[in-house]
């Protein structure tokens, strides 16, 4: 039996906090707090999303060091990051012809990418030279990035498929459809991702924000792995968010039966999506396939305008810290189409470059477990994924 719904004064309760944080903190140290709790709606989807940043969070942890640096390597960089002078001028040209030489002729396929961060980053993977596969829940939606993506980047060959990534059969069937059509998939985006006001069930008895955010990866990328080992060198870019940081797993209550918030929820299909990163990295070791994860920022997309009453109204005003749906793509783009680490796997990057998530997103018995049960609820054999 499902729970009922929040009635209007619990909602009140848990957003006038934010609403009061608004006004009354200063710019710098509200941008802190903000990063770690934002809400917004995710453009053409219809549903409350959320995504946040800890770079400029004092969590009380400590800092997580760039792995290049502790290796003695010089971190990744990414483009457009500070003041360049005419050198850094020339190694970001050089950096984005190397970049589209090593597109072409790639196939991409990805999800979510038919509004914000996903359909800029196919959009840019596109004008590379790489032919796009898109998976759309919308077919409106879908065509119309489909024909936007034919006008900028012509003659490549760009699809797009049709499928409701909240229903496992769904998941099964388009990762079907994709395998059977395409000869080849160098790239596979999972970027498909929402959080929901209230819990409500699929189809399958899961809870939309871990079907959706978490389950639709799992089974869409099993669905192609086997076209992705016989592709390598291929890779997996999964993403996740900072909103993962605090989060943790309960698998006796995955669906959130006891206790749900849309946050609680939310931030527990992003750890999902980290976990998943590391589990599916170990399992593809050899293969030539790597898979690393990325949390994209705070980003300005349309969120927000249709939901109503106070949140509407918080996430107006929070818009203004937010950066574009371009700067939110970086990281997206530079892990598909990167030629610098083409061996790097298992990783969390922000802002282009690797960091660490949180402890308990580095459990591997943690990890382990989830895939089991992942494999268990879509119905597949754990040891064959």
């Amino acid at each position: 039996m499902q729970p009922m719904h929040r009635p209007w004064w619990v909602h009140l309760v848990t957003t006038l906090p934010l609403v009061i944080v608004l006004c009354a903190l200063p710019l710098r140290p509200l941008k802190g707090w903000l990063v770690c709790s934002q809400y917004f709606y995710k453009a053409g989807e219809g549903r409350l999303a959320v995504t946040n940043t800890s770079s400029d969070v004092d969590t009380g942890r400590p800092q997580a060091r760039d792995p290049r640096r502790q290796e003695g390597l010089s971190p990744s960089k990414p483009e457009g990051d500070g003041v360049p002078n005419h050198g850094e001028s020339a190694v970001s040209a050089n950096q984005g012809d190397s970049k589209r030489e090593f597109m072409k002729g790639k196939t991409v396929v990805i999800t979510g990418g038919t509004s914000g961060i996903g359909e800029i980053a196919a959009e840019k993977l596109a004008q590379m030279g790489a032919r796009v596969v898109l998976v759309a829940r919308d077919k409106l939606r879908g065509e119309g990035t489909l024909a936007r993506l034919r006008t900028r980047a012509p003659n490549l060959g760009h699809r797009v498929h049709i499928a409701d990534l909240t229903r496992i059969s769904e998941m099964k069937r388009v990762a079907t459809e994709i395998a059977e059509t395409e000869s080849r998939i160098d790239v596979l985006i999972n970027n498909a991702g929402a959080m929901f006001a209230t819990r409500k069930l699929t189809e399958d008895g899961l809870e939309f924000t871990f079907a959706l955010n978490h389950m639709a990866y799992f089974v869409v990328t099993q669905g192609l792995r086997e076209r992705l080992v016989a592709s390598a060198p291929a890779r997996v870019v999964n993403t996740a968010s900072a909103a993962h940081q605090g989060a943790s797993l309960e698998f006796d209550d995955l669906q959130l039966t006891e206790s749900f918030g849309a946050m609680k929820a939310y931030g527990r299909s992003k750890l999902c999506n980290i976990l998943f990163t590391h589990e599916l990295a170990r399992r593809l070791h050899g293969t030539g396939v790597t898979a690393n994860c990325l949390h994209p920022g705070f980003v300005a997309t349309r969120f927000g305008d249709e939901s109503g009453g106070l949140i509407s109204r918080f996430v107006g005003l929070a818009k203004l810290l937010a950066i574009s749906p371009a700067k939110g793509a970086e990281t997206i783009v530079y892990l598909a189409s990167s030629p610098e680490i083409p061996a790097t796997t298992g990783q969390y990057f922000y802002k282009c470059r690797p960091i660490a998530p949180s402890r308990e997103a580095q459990n591997d018995k943690t990890a382990h477990l989830l895939w089991e049960r992942s494999a268990a609820l879509a119905g597949l054999k754990a040891s064959s994924t």
